[in-house]
């Protein structure tokens, strides 16, 4: 049987950007990290997710959670400069 850790290591995201998907979708983080694969292989999966990403980083503000907006910020961060097509598509 595959653990979440095993997962983690086939999957082109790190668990926090896993766990803001599952967040922003509300469901467990196994299928958020299955979710995120793919649409990481779709044309515009990567904006998706980023759009995912800051949708939680406004509602964690809004909730005055700064330190969870903080780590989310973090989570973007790396999403970004894991994923190159940014510079290209925007």
């Amino acid at each position: 049987m595959l653990t979440l850790e095993d997962c983690l290591g086939l999957c082109e995201l790190d668990e926090e950007e896993i766990m803001a998907i599952a967040e922003h979708e509300h469901i467990p983080e196994i299928v958020a990290l299955e979710l995120a694969q793919y649409l990481v292989h779709l044309p515009e999966g990567t904006v998706v997710i980023k759009r995912m990403i800051l949708d939680d980083i406004d509602h964690a503000k809004s909730c005055q959670n700064f330190a969870h907006a903080q780590a989310l910020e973090n989570a973007l961060k790396h999403f970004v400069a894991s994923h190159p097509e940014f510079t290209v598509r925007q």
